[in-house]
């Protein structure tokens, strides 16, 4: 579907993001049940309690709160002082007890930002089934749809944005940098493969002053088809207003393969599922709990993925470009901070990171790497050398001087050798061309004459001729 750019600048895209994380504890929200995303044998971390049986009574998981104060703290928002825990009515087949304990007017956080998106909200909640559709079954000859029953009750973060997103890419970043986030604190996996971390977007598209109608799409598992289905729902949206149209506030679906959208369901509000306080847990006074004190919770966090950004910048001076790999791979920055802790030199650090980012396949001793900056920057190896040294020790290991010194690799700097062989390369061309003359000095040495130092001898030369 594609709409004239000119009909496209006089609508404005408004995006909100709702996001689910499975955290990564022990047992589940309100059991004793393994929490174990791994598990592929059906229906066997499961028990009476997150299986929905009469008279069993669920425990809050401590640790499932904990985590989702730190990610709170760690956005900048208000931790709940109250807070409990809600009855959402509605019937599926995969919620065992016909409705999900979520959490309503009482979130554990309000508020916060991450990447310039303001966040409106973090609570917490139980995980349903997981539904596999269709399984042909042989004997009886019809389709069926299964149910496994280990992720029901697993603890489930929500995040919720305010409607501030207003690019499909913007939305995809901020999805990024929350599972970043998420990782640094080690609070989640966030493998969207394995669906520990999944996205709805709610957009609307408005005209002038007309606001826009929202639609939800839901279950997305990916960056990318975050990003595809906003632009396409902008382009779907545009079109049915250009004809005359209304946009229905639904839920829809996203179909990879196809590219587009599909309409699941009317958009359900709030009071449609019923939502009351869960009889059976109590409430919670966060500040009445001692490892729930803000400042204890602020103690516990590690370096966060923006902070580590602004010291690689600042301490470091590192590119940005490197930067982001660096904050992504956890192991390559710690490849760059050993190194720069032995360089110390800002412009060194930079060559090294130079030759991590384009030249490492995988990480190696952060050693090697400082001896080649160094050879390199005494002019004992040239940037070609430096490469081949780095491909040997990535390969086979090894020492790099003792490398360049096998592969004959090492640079000539005697000014005496490099004096006779300049003098021999300009009786043997007629010109005063300088870069010329290097190129043809270089091929005399097999490429082993320092090129710096050719380039002043030439020039000396050639001036007191």
């Amino acid at each position: 579907m594609k709409i004239e750019n000119s009909k496209i600048e006089n609508y404005a895209l408004t995006v909100g993001l709702e996001v689910h994380v499975e955290l990564n504890t022990r047992t589940k929200m309100f059991c004793d049940s393994k929490n174990d995303p791994d598990e592929t044998r059906p229906n066997v971390n499961i028990c009476p309690v997150c299986m929905g049986h009469p008279g069993t009574l669920p425990v809050i998981n401590k640790e499932a709160v904990k985590s989702v104060l730190r990610l709170g703290v760690a956005v900048g928002g208000e931790l709940a002082d109250y807070t409990e825990f809600d009855r959402k009515n509605y019937f599926y087949p995969d919620i065992p007890k016909g409705y999900q304990i979520s959490q309503y007017k009482h979130p554990l956080v309000k508020g916060g930002n991450l990447d310039g998106v303001k966040i409106t909200r973090i609570h917490l909640e139980e995980d349903t089934a997981k539904s596999l559709h269709p399984i042909e079954n042989s004997k009886l000859k019809i389709e069926n749809s299964l149910l496994d029953f280990n992720r029901a009750g697993v603890p489930l973060m929500e995040l919720v944005t305010e409607p501030v997103i207003h690019s499909a890419e913007e939305a995809a970043k901020f999805a990024k940098e929350l599972q970043l986030a998420l990782i640094y604190l080690g609070i989640a996996e966030a493998n969207m493969e394995k669906g520990e971390l999944r996205l709805e977007a709610n957009i609307s598209v408005s005209k002038g002053d007309k606001m826009g109608t929202k639609v939800e799409v839901k279950n997305l598992n990916s960056f990318r088809s975050v990003e595809r289905s906003i632009r396409y729902e902008f382009d779907r949206q545009i079109a049915l207003l250009e004809t005359g149209a209304q946009v229905v506030q639904e839920t829809r679906g996203w179909d990879e393969e196809k590219g587009e959208t599909y309409s699941q369901r009317l958009k359900e509000d709030s009071h449609d599922y019923r939502y009351f306080p869960d009889p059976d847990l109590p409430k919670l006074f966060i500040k009445e709990i001692a490892e729930f004190d803000e400042e204890t919770l602020k103690a516990s966090l590690p370096e966060l993925p923006w902070q580590k950004r602004d010291r690689y910048k600042n301490d470091l001076g590192l590119k940005d470009a490197d930067i982001e790999i660096y904050v992504r791979e956890v192991e390559w920055g710690t490849l760059i901070e050993e190194v720069a802790e032995i360089l110390k030199d800002r412009g060194q650090v930079q060559v090294a990171s130079n030759y991590i980012t384009t030249d490492l396949k995988k990480v190696i001793n952060s050693e090697s790497i400082v001896e080649v900056v160094r050879m390199l920057s005494a002019g004992e190896i040239s940037s070609r050398g430096a490469k081949e040294i780095l491909k040997v020790i990535q390969e086979n290991g090894g020492e790099p001087r003792m490398i360049a010194e096998e592969k004959n690799l090492m640079q000539i700097s005697d000014r005496e050798v490099l004096q006779k062989l300049v003098e021999e390369v300009i009786k043997e061309n007629n010109t005063d061309q300088i870069q010329f003359l290097v190129g043809q000095a270089m091929k005399k040495s097999s490429g082993r004459a320092n090129p710096q130092l050719l380039q002043e001898i030439l020039q000396k030369l050639l001036n007191k001729e």
